[in-house]
């Protein structure tokens, strides 16, 4: 996919947000600069996006794909009650390099709970 006006417009709306928006969201925000642009286009590129690891997808309790940015490394919190969706640091500085003989690459940690909110 080449960079085009749309794709950079969603790529700015997700690495600018801390909601982890989903989709819908990204295309309301989408249309308030670029009115004529379709809920397809949002999910082709958004999908495009995530396949060439420019952003992540966060999937909540309710299978919901929430969308992220891969600007600085983070683990997620979860609600089940509410899927609120919250950063969190990572919990350790360590580098896991090797998981039984394989090479990681990556590692996306999800903690699922009650949030202060729903408490």
């Amino acid at each position: 996919m080449r960079n085009t006006k749309q794709k950079d417009l969603i790529l700015k709306i997700i690495n600018n947000s801390c909601t982890h928006p989903n989709a819908n969201e990204v295309y309301e925000k989408a249309r308030e600069e670029l009115p004529n642009i379709s809920l397809g286009t949002v999910y082709r590129i958004l999908n495009n996006l995530v396949e060439k690891q420019k952003i992540r997808t966060i999937q909540t309790i309710d299978n919901i794909h929430r969308y992220d940015n891969i600007n600085w490394k983070h683990d997620h919190f979860i609600c089940i009650k509410c899927g609120e969706v919250e950063d969190i640091e990572k919990t350790s500085n360590k580098e896991i390099s090797i998981i039984n003989n394989n090479k990681v690459l990556d590692c996306d940690i999800t903690y699922k709970g009650i949030c202060k909110k729903c408490e």
